[in-house]
């Protein structure tokens, strides 16, 4: 690649349909056009995680992600190299985790609660783009997903939001909203905000 691609940093509070609004961003390109590296790929293993006072670890915090190997990555696809690592399996043991492989491309999506709170991530976003819903609705959301994709009950799930996700966001994710360059109401659908993201993309993409 001869010239930088467009870095495009994407977040969210769980629930907050990131995985939806992703998948119909994707299909306004062709695959080789996108490269995509969700931080849920980069967990550390159990055995480096934090547990709260209840012996319960907290997925949700910085240090639960292999910051450095995200950074790495993000700094690689950058500079025109291939990337490759482990699919994260959220600890289900029927889910077998497969090798992930990510050529480089003219965009590079970088996804996940982090990527404003870290600063050398955010320091290489060109669009800044925070997906927004009330938190009753993402908290629906979050159970209806957790207890079908990953097999958690709900008592766990509740447990985790009001002792982990809720915290989290309120520290590490809402308060760099307002840095965003375009925050996308998804409390229903998420079409407008979608098509404010794609002329956004293509303004920039005809400047260089």
């Amino acid at each position: 690649m001869n010239t930088r691609p467009l870095v495009v940093g994407i977040a969210g509070g769980s629930g907050s349909g990131k995985t939806t609004f992703l998948r119909a961003l994707l299909n306004e390109f062709d695959p080789t056009q996108v490269a995509l590296v969700s931080q849920d790929n980069y967990y550390l293993p159990k055995t480096h995680q934090i547990a709260d006072d209840n012996g319960v670890i907290n997925f949700d915090l910085p240090t639960s992600i292999d910051r450095a190997h995200f950074y790495r990555d993000m700094i690689d696809l950058i500079e025109g190299k291939p990337i490759e690592m482990m699919e994260y399996n959220f600890n289900n043991p029927d889910w077998i985790p497969e090798k992930i492989f990510i050529q480089p491309a003219p965009i590079v999506i970088m996804e996940g609660l982090f990527v404003f709170h870290y600063e050398e991530i955010r320091e290489n976003l060109d669009i800044k783009v925070y997906l927004d819903a009330h938190h009753d609705r993402r908290l629906e959301r979050r159970i209806q997903r957790d207890g079908v994709e990953r097999g958690y009950p709900e008592h766990e799930v509740r447990y985790q939001w009001n002792n982990h996700v809720r915290p989290a966001e309120l520290h590490f994710l809402e308060p760099y909203q307002e840095l965003c360059d375009l925050v996308v109401d998804n409390n229903h659908h998420f079409e407008e905000g979608l098509k404010q993201l794609m002329d956004k993309i293509h303004g920039i993409q005809a400047s260089l």
